[in-house]
């Protein structure tokens, strides 16, 4: 089953148009990838499919709904979780607060204890750090607050935008891990990444994006062999 589907998807901003004509499936409990370089519509997609940016023309359907002019928060209501790039949290809120600001839905406030003690299993800093300021933790350790707060509002899809931007390697590997513990749950993940060997090593699904085109798809292992990924997005 295709929990989330993109048809047809036109996009842009103040009349530029960045999206033409996208394509894309996430089938349910599956770990799809989108990868392609700077500028070439990523995050424009994630925010069309998201509500937060109007599409031009085609439709978004999610869950078997037609989403496409829903706003951004029934979106979110609905199961439907965007971790942002560049993190976006509450710095002078303290971590155990950001997560608290992830269970906004009636569905996840009656699950808070539940997930909390997840999101503490999978990312242990957290605990440790409940009661520190989301501003004072590394790079590393606020991705993590922004991963654990989009499951505290219990998704059916966890959206991920540059999962591992600015990152080091050691720090990029375990939330990369992380992933990979989350697809044993069978949740529904779309990563945007740049780091597209590591995506695709993780990933069941891969879209290439290319002038705001899929320029090509498949299974994530089958990318990882194409001549010409490796050529483009690998140095190889």
């Amino acid at each position: 089953m295709n929990l989330l589907e993109i048809k047809d998807l036109t996009s842009g901003y103040e009349g530029v148009q960045i999206l033409w004509g996208v394509n894309l499936r996430l089938e349910q409990g599956k770990l799809t990838t989108l990868v392609g370089s700077n500028g070439v519509g990523k995050t424009t997609l994630l925010s069309t499919a998201m509500g937060l940016l109007r599409p031009w023309q085609g439709t978004v359907t999610f869950a078997g709904q037609d989403v496409t002019n829903l706003p951004a928060y029934a979106r979110a209501k609905a199961g439907m979780v965007l971790v942002p790039e560049g993190r976006q949290l509450f710095t002078d809120m303290t971590v155990l607060e950001n997560l608290e600001m992830g269970a906004f839905s009636k569905r996840a406030r009656a699950s808070f204890q539940k997930n909390l003690d997840q999101v503490f299993e999978l990312f242990p800093r957290l605990k440790e750090r409940a009661k520190q300021k989301a501003g004072t933790l590394s790079g590393g350790e606020q991705q993590m607050v922004a991963v654990a707060r989009g499951l505290m509002a219990e998704p059916e899809i966890l959206i991920l935008d540059e999962l591992s931007l600015g990152l080091s390697p050691l720090l990029a590997l375990t939330l990369f891990e992380s992933l990979t513990q989350l697809k044993k749950t069978g949740l529904t993940m779309l990563l945007v990444e740049q780091n597209v060997s590591m995506a695709l090593a993780v990933s069941d699904y891969a879209y290439v994006l290319a002038e705001g085109r899929v320029h090509l798809q498949g299974p994530a292992r089958d990318l990882l062999k194409n001549d010409e990924v490796k050529r483009t997005y690998l140095g190889i």
